[in-house]
């Protein structure tokens, strides 16, 4: 029998109190109140509602490995992108990587594989699919489902796939950024129970008024939460936090969910409801197999010591110590077979030609730290007939390139990443994960989109000779490498990134959502140029 001692924070009795808590065979046998005890705060270990792990650029594995570090138990997981690549394989895939660790991996069934019908995916999972998926004892719930024009719309093919979930009593994950009135109304009352697209605090309320539980986001590249911290003190039963996606040196350098929970704090929010929050809350919303501290739960807790600071000493899962001290205590899984599905074929210069047809053009918008886009129209720079990248104007010119089957490239132009030379090439693009590229020359992009074709996945900043890649042989958007070679890796991509002019706080992350349709307002996808308020492809020039 282990012992451990501390103030034991119930977040259930909304009490501290001192005591020892006994653990045998993965469980709290008993907590026995008591004054001697050790100067240190035992609390819920932290739960992420809502995660793509593959954009750690992490095996689920690895993930585990740094994210235990900061008192993360389980991660509430969408494997999206891996089944945009590989369909069902994908799902498996991760599934069973995530069981070669101690983490608690809680997997859904993705719900929009491909994200709409305007893009090309390596997979499809259709209703039989998603069915097939939500009877399985390993799947826990419905993932986001994207397609809420099909909900609002009654599409019988998404309904059907809500009906899966309901059958078999899981909840419904929601996405439905900037959707109001009767249309949101018709989307809660369909069965999503919870939204991570919300901007402000007026959308946030008018979904928690529906019922709907509301994820306050803070991602690598999507960043929410000073915006919806008031939710807290004002709905604090009605949240949950998430990060969505995470990159591997920020979740290194910044931390987890841990670092919420400090900024909550120090926003002069009550612990307790904090702790709720990130615990309790999405541990009864998906009937999660994780602990909160009673007799008779998995021992899965941290120890911090003190509630202001919160600075992780050690974490236990099933009562096994899984990190101290800012330490790692279990080794890595290195697998021995991977999975991908790449057919693209090199492109050439003449490929991106565009010929004008208009005499203004119709412009992505980025905002750093936004997934969100605007329009905005520019005149053109026209060389030898040819609607190039404008660089004085910080207007580029983007390409989408099908990497399941032969195809031309989607070109568009794209204003706010900022290069002033070289380009951009990546495989992680949500979410049917294309290859995206931009740059300041159609040389540099075919330079770019081809290296990556060579590498079969990957990120990469180039500029003439000059290459750094960070290669994704998993999917193109895994790596097998360690946790801090690919932070490494990652920084040194990054870093290349913004030696060549982007001031974006995360450039890959932004331009990997260039080609996700389903957040509005402009973006690119395999097929073309596309209004995601509207759901239809619109003219580049006009």
């Amino acid at each position: 029998m282990k012992t451990i001692s501390g103030n034991i924070v119930d977040v259930i009795s909304k009490s501290i109190y001192k005591g020892i808590i006994q653990i045998q065979n993965e469980k709290i046998i008993n907590i026995i109140p008591g004054d001697n005890v050790d100067d240190q705060y035992i609390i819920p270990g932290f739960v992420d509602s809502h995660i793509h792990i593959e954009s750690s650029m992490m095996l689920p594995s690895e993930f585990a490995r740094y994210s235990v570090i900061h008192g993360t138990v389980a991660c509430v997981c969408d494997p999206h992108e891996m089944a945009n690549v590989c369909g069902i394989a994908g799902v498996d895939f991760m599934i069973e990587n995530g069981k070669h660790s101690p983490m608690k991996f809680f997997f859904g069934a993705p719900s929009c594989v491909p994200s709409t019908k305007f893009e090309t995916s390596g997979a499809v999972l259709d209703e039989n699919a998603v069915e097939e998926l939500m009877e399985r004892d390993d799947i826990y719930f419905l993932a986001e489902m994207m397609n809420f024009p099909g909900v609002i719309h009654h599409n019988k093919h998404v309904h059907a796939k809500i009906d899966a979930a309901k059958r078999n009593n899981k909840p419904i994950d929601g996405h439905a950024p900037e959707i109001s009135g009767e249309d949101l109304k018709a989307y809660a009352a369909a069965g999503i129970t919870t939204d991570h697209e919300c901007m402000t605090i007026a959308e946030a309320e008018a979904k928690i008024a529906l019922g709907m539980i509301v994820q306050i986001r803070e991602g690598s590249a999507a960043k929410n939460f000073n915006d919806l911290l008031p939710l807290v003190g004002k709905h604090p039963d009605n949240i949950m936090f998430c990060s969505d996606d995470k990159h591997p040196d920020d979740l290194m350098k910044n931390g987890h969910i841990n670092t919420l929970v400090r900024r909550a704090v120090a926003a002069g929010y009550d612990p307790m409801d904090v702790l709720r929050i990130c615990s309790l809350t999405p541990i009864k919303h998906y009937k999660l197999e994780v602990g909160l501290l009673q007799t008779g739960d998995d021992a899965d807790f941290v120890v911090v010591n003190n509630l202001a600071d919160f600075d992780v000493k050690a974490t236990y899962i099933r009562g096994e110590k899984v990190a101290e001290n800012g330490e790692t205590t279990f080794p890595r899984f290195i697998p021995t077979e991977t999975i991908n599905q790449f057919h693209a074929q090199k492109i050439t210069i003449e490929q991106l030609r565009v010929n004008p047809t208009g005499s203004m053009l119709k412009v992505i918008n980025v905002d750093d730290g936004q997934l969100f886009t605007h329009e905005f129209h520019s005149e053109p720079r026209i060389e030898n007939g040819n609607v190039v990248s404008d660089i004085d104007n910080d207007i580029l010119k983007i390409v989408v390139y099908n990497r399941y089957q032969p195809s031309e490239p989607a070109i568009g132009f794209i204003k706010g990443i900022g290069l002033n030379c070289g380009a951009l090439a990546s495989t992680v693009a949500h979410d049917s994960h294309n290859i995206v590229a931009v740059g300041t020359s159609d040389a540099e992009i075919v330079s770019s989109i081809n290296q990556i074709i060579d590498s079969k996945g990957g990120i990469l900043a180039c500029k003439n000779d000059k290459t750094c890649l960070l290669p994704l042989p998993i999917c193109g958007l895994i790596s097998d490498l360690e946790g801090t070679e690919i932070a490494k890796r990652y920084e040194e991509v990054d870093a290349m990134a913004k030696e060549l002019g982007s001031t974006l706080h995360a450039p890959f992350m932004t331009v990997a959502f260039m080609s996700l349709l389903v957040i509005p307002e402009l973006k690119l996808g395999d097929r073309g140029l596309f209004d995601g308020r509207n759901f239809k492809f619109v003219d580049l020039m006009e």
